[in-house]
């Protein structure tokens, strides 16, 4: 099992940053791929960004490239989304997952590839 609690979500203007923190705990973190997903109102769950449990490999979805950046630190068993130049479009509600049976299958941006869902945290950007 794999615990995961997101923090960080808030309110910010269009153009301001934010970073999305979760923290994994339960078992082994290096053993776990992770993934940000994020859901708007009135649409479906989509992929945002995945970090291998290599830490090596990053996926992004096209929507955030170049602005969205992925880590993982293993020491403090803690995935990060770091999001600059927000847009009114990134506002949703915010979800990390982690990847334990698929943990060594790459890419990974589908969500039945994911085991383990934290609550969710929300971002709204005002335009």
């Amino acid at each position: 099992q794999v615990q995961l609690v997101e923090s960080g979500g808030g309110l910010v203007q269009a153009g301001g940053s934010l970073r999305l923190s979760c923290a994994a705990s339960g078992r082994t973190f290096g053993s776990v791929s992770l993934g940000w997903f994020r859901q708007a109102p009135g649409k479906e769950r989509e992929f945002v960004a995945a970090v291998h449990r290599n830490g090596i490999y990053t996926q992004y979805a096209d929507s955030v490239k170049g602005r969205f950046t992925i880590s993982r630190d293993s020491a403090k068993s803690t995935l990060y989304l770091q999001m600059n130049s927000l847009k009114a479009d990134d506002t949703a509600v915010y979800y990390c997952a982690g990847a334990l049976k698929y943990g060594s299958v790459w890419p990974l941006s589908r969500e039945p590839q994911y085991d383990y869902w934290g609550q969710g945290t929300q971002v709204s950007v005002s335009s």
